[in-house]
């Protein structure tokens, strides 16, 4: 079996910080929708949280471009290859696109994008009650499509810590692991 090489400190540490944002969001998310009481303090937390999603999700492409992740177990079959390759892409897809349908639907609902204090963003799209309305049900639509990847993604890490044993999982893993082979 081929081990790949570990992902760098930078690499590491912007998944798992990532991670655990991602998750926090989404679970904010669903106790927006459940919560009136507490919806204003979720909201402000919501946002903000976005955006930093948002600005780490751009490092996290820009830091990929330039080191790329170590390669895969050359005997992992190639639809497990296609279906990793698939899955990350979507990943990025999903943490750079939620952040921004999710600006775009409060500026066509004319709800201000408070970041921090009277730091305001601007509007990126006219106000639109219908489009705001279409871009609330993307939003949704687009937060289970992302728990559904996230526990795939899981569901993977777990294949290939446990099962298959191949250093992808410890490769990621956010200790050191006496299968990681090096820095990459």
């Amino acid at each position: 079996m081929t081990h790949p090489t570990r992902f760098n400190l930078p690499a590491r540490l912007l998944h798992w910080s990532m991670a655990v944002l991602i998750l926090a969001m989404l679970f904010i998310g669903v106790a927006m929708v459940g919560s009136l009481a507490d919806y204003g303090t979720l909201v402000a937390l919501h946002r903000p949280l976005g955006l930093l999603i948002l600005l780490l999700a751009i490092l996290r492409l820009a830091h990929r471009w330039h080191r790329p992740p170590p390669p895969l177990p050359t005997d992992l079959p190639l639809w497990q290859r296609r279906a990793a390759h698939a899955s990350h892409i979507a990943l990025y897809g999903l943490m750079l696109a939620m952040p921004l349908v999710g600006w775009a639907m409060l500026s066509a609902g004319r709800i201000p994008v408070a970041v921090v204090g009277p730091l305001v963003l601007p509007p990126i799209l006219p106000q639109n009650p219908m489009l705001y309305a279409w871009l609330r049900e993307l939003h949704t639509t687009l937060a289970y499509g992302l728990f559904g990847l996230i526990l795939a993604h899981l569901g993977a890490a777990l294949l290939h810590g446990l099962i298959r044993q191949d250093g992808v999982f410890s490769s990621m893993a956010p200790w050191r692991s006496r299968r990681s082979a090096g820095s990459f």
